[in-house]
């Protein structure tokens, strides 16, 4: 027997008893224990060694012990389980014979698996809502069903409305939602508003910052809490129109590297204070019961994204670069990433100068930035406002004055 053969029967070996070693614990009279498993993970191994044929037989074979081993099962008990897990154990061992590291990894994944029933069990029963779960099924269609049957073809003479790169949009929304909620059910009461207002930042930090404006309306107490989170759905508005920009023009995302820096540390500044001065006095209701994201509002940013983008392709071609700017930042009152993207398609395009896209990005965070201020007033009051139109503004002031500092062409 050659080292690669028997590194084969190690592995298979070893699988084996790793499961049976699970199945010996957990159960009180298992239809196949340590014994067993490490058993038939030596012949599914050998079978293998012997030929494809002898291998179907060895499958068959314990195919044929677990129906018999299920039929003798106590009728309270109808679990598969410990059947299953045999057919796993000889399947991992003849694929052991050709892939030892897929195999031992496959083999850790079944016994983890078998390993956490509990956990498992109370995740899927009593943890996950039916809502997420339906939430969950319907991130998994757009993603893995809806997407790869669009077209990725621009269905514009300008080459920006690309149905599958629309969708993908759709998805992001989807999925950053999904992921804040998440994080909003494990993180808990003291750090779930500027957990939810960091990932919501992702899908509209306008509609956050509206939203937790309503919040402190409802309750000053949060005050503080929830202006920190506004500010946090900015920051991650600001880091989306960072990677939306590399991915259009990474030159000039590097060329804005030091103005742009400085606008992200004004807001992580501004937010850590509001955190620090909360204190933990923030309550977040379980949001178990509610929709992860709404496919809708999703449907609507990737829409606004495009239609946006199409009408700068437009004035671009019709009136020429200033216009356009002036296009971008009227957009970015509604749509921030759509106006960072016109620009710095532009610029990759080398219709418009670098220095001319420099200012232009400013110039959306500007627009942003005042009509978030001017909502922050009017959703949440005075305070939160303030709180609101502080940062945002200070994040303008920082990123305008590094620029304006910096030598021309750097």
């Amino acid at each position: 027997m050659d080292w690669d053969s028997t590194k084969g029967v190690m592995t298979a070996l070893g699988i084996g008893l790793l499961i049976g070693a699970i199945r010996e614990r957990h159960s009180a009279e298992p239809m196949a224990g340590l014994r067993t498993h490490a058993l038939v993970a030596i012949v599914g191994v050998v079978s293998m060694q012997l030929g494809m044929g002898a291998y179907i037989a060895a499958v068959l074979a314990v195919g044929a012990l677990a129906v018999a081993g299920y039929m003798r099962n106590d009728p309270d008990d109808l679990g598969l389980t410990g059947e299953v897990a045999l057919l796993v154990n000889v399947s991992l061992a003849g694929l052991a014979y050709t892939d030892q590291v897929l195999a031992t990894a496959l083999g850790v994944t079944a016994a983890a698996l078998l390993q956490a029933k509990r956990q498992l069990k109370n995740l899927s029963r009593n943890i996950i809502t039916e809502q997420e779960i339906k939430d969950g099924l319907l991130l998994l269609a757009a993603a893995l069903v809806v997407m790869p049957l669009l077209p990725t073809e621009a269905l514009d003479p300008w080459g920006v409305l690309r149905p599958r790169t629309i969708w993908k949009i759709v998805v992001l929304v989807m999925g950053t939602g999904m992921l804040g909620h998440v994080a909003l059910r494990m993180v808990g009461a003291r750090w779930g508003l500027a957990v939810a207002g960091f990932f919501a930042g992702f899908a509209s930090s306008t509609a956050a910052t509206a939203s937790f404006g309503a919040r402190v309306k409802a309750d000053s107490k949060v005050l503080m809490a929830a202006s920190s989170a506004a500010i946090l759905a900015n920051l991650a508005s600001l880091l989306l129109l960072l990677a939306v920009v590399w991915a259009a023009s990474p030159e000039l995302l590097m060329s804005l590297a030091w103005p742009m820096g400085a606008a992200v540390l004004v807001l992580v500044v501004n937010a850590a204070f509001g955190l620090r001065s909360a204190s933990g006095q923030a309550e977040v209701e379980d949001e178990g019961g509610h929709n992860a994201f709404k496919l809708s509002h999703a449907v609507l940013i990737a829409a606004i994204i495009g239609g946006v983008s199409l009408v700068a392709a437009w004035v671009r071609h019709t009136f020429g670069d200033t216009a356009a700017i002036a296009a971008a930042m009227l957009a970015a009152l509604t749509e921030l990433q759509a106006a960072a993207v016109s620009i710095a398609q532009m610029n990759t395009s080398g219709s418009m100068p670098t220095s001319y896209a420099q200012w232009g990005l400013i110039g959306i965070l500007t627009t942003s930035g005042l009509a978030k201020s001017v909502l922050g007033f009017v959703s949440g009051g005075p305070r939160y406002g303030l709180r609101v139109s502080t940062a945002l503004v200070g994040m303008v002031l920082a990123a305008a004055a590094v620029q304006w500092m910096l030598p021309a062409g750097a």
